[in-house]
């Protein structure tokens, strides 16, 4: 059962990648930009499979080449070590 987070250093070397907090929530979001449709459709399938098997999905945006992200532990209204495993394998599989 995940917790929500209260080691909040442990945002940093996310927010150093990119990552920013979301004004009026407890959450974090990224802007990943590929170089086209085929290769931002294929990151999400890879993270969607990732996803399904932690049990915690992402929410998403997608137009063309740029996929929006937010991240959110819905259940405990807000952060926890999903959001942070999540955002850490999204940044891997985008390489």
């Amino acid at each position: 059962m995940a917790e929500k987070l209260t080691d909040r250093t442990e945002l940093d070397p996310l927010l150093k990648a990119g990552w920013a907090l979301v004004d009026g929530r407890d959450a974090i979001a990224k802007e990943f930009v590929f170089a086209n449709f085929i290769d931002a459709f294929g990151w999400m399938s890879r993270v969607a499979l990732v996803a399904e098997k932690m049990g915690h999905h992402p929410e998403w945006f997608n137009v063309y080449k740029t996929v929006k992200v937010t991240l959110s532990t819905h259940d405990l209204g807000g952060l926890s070590d999903l959001d942070i495993r999540l955002a850490q394998r999204m940044d891997a599989l985008a390489g």
